[in-house]
């Protein structure tokens, strides 16, 4: 699953060890919510990875990185199977590499992939495994912190970055109904990925 995400970077790179920006403040609605993580506890909480040694809390956000090795990948899951129409909000950091993103509706190795790509790319896409749904032109920097969201209503997926829809798309293979959400680790060809995660907010849309 997710064999878009592609972590790119240099191995070794200085910014293996360098601290993000501070996240943006947490803000979580007082109604409909369906999840809410701000990482600021001494655990992960509902948070499940697929793996040991890759997520952790660091600097006041959940961080990702991986080995640098190719073609390695990770997730760490939360949420719940019956979970249908729903927006998810996050703040995401990339320090080494290239792609940061999610996968909504996930069930087993099922899910609807959000993919942004940093330099090199400034580009977001959205898929179903190996089978494109939509792409589209999005300038966004490593070193900063940019916020994701994605709105799953019926077959339809509304995609926004700081703050401007990018994406408004159906997916007519109408594959996935209902799921979870995981977040995403991936060195992909170049062997390199750290990538911190912030202000993790599902809400109910139904």
């Amino acid at each position: 699953m997710l064999v878009l995400l592609l972590c790119g970077g240099a191995g070794g790179d200085v910014s293996r060890d360098a601290v993000p920006p501070e996240a943006p403040r947490f803000k979580p609605p007082s109604r409909r919510v369906l999840l809410a993580s701000d990482f600021s506890h001494d655990s992960l909480g509902t948070w499940k990875p697929d793996r040991p040694g890759v997520w952790s809390l660091r600097h006041g956000a959940l961080r990702a990185q991986l080995a640098d090795e190719k073609q390695l990948r990770s997730f760490i899951y939360s949420g719940s199977e019956d979970w249908t129409d729903y927006a998810v909000d996050l703040d995401v950091c990339m320090m080494r590499g290239v792609d940061k993103g999610l996968v909504v509706r996930q069930t087993g190795d099922h899910g609807i992939a959000v993919d942004l790509r940093g330099p090199g790319y400034q580009d977001l896409l959205l898929q179903y495994r190996q089978w494109p749904l939509a792409r589209a032109r999005i300038v966004n920097d490593n070193g900063a912190w940019h916020h994701l969201r994605i709105e799953a209503v019926g077959h339809r997926y509304r995609v926004f970055v700081d703050g401007a829809r990018v994406l408004d798309q159906a997916d007519r293979r109408r594959c996935c109904v209902s799921g979870g959400i995981a977040l995403v680790a991936y060195t992909g060809g170049v062997g390199a990925c750290t990538v911190y995660y912030d202000n993790v907010i599902v809400t109910a849309l139904d």
